[in-house]
């Protein structure tokens, strides 16, 4: 998370903890998509930020 607990955020902006629910809605947020895109998009790629952004054609 951020260092600033009122600008949250996630604790590695590489990777998408799946297991951490305000990760899951932080993430959804970042990149505009539902949750349940987000959620298709790991599954397809992994946790990693960079490609969970090529998998829902967003730039990496």
């Amino acid at each position: 998370m951020s260092d600033n607990p009122l600008e949250p955020g996630p604790q590695d902006y590489d990777r998408i903890n799946v297991n951490v629910e305000s990760e899951i809605e932080y993430w959804s947020k970042e990149l505009g998509v539902s949750r349940d895109r987000l959620a298709r998009a790991i599954e397809a790629v992994g946790e990693k930020v960079g490609d969970v952004r090529r998998q829902l054609g967003l730039t990496g």
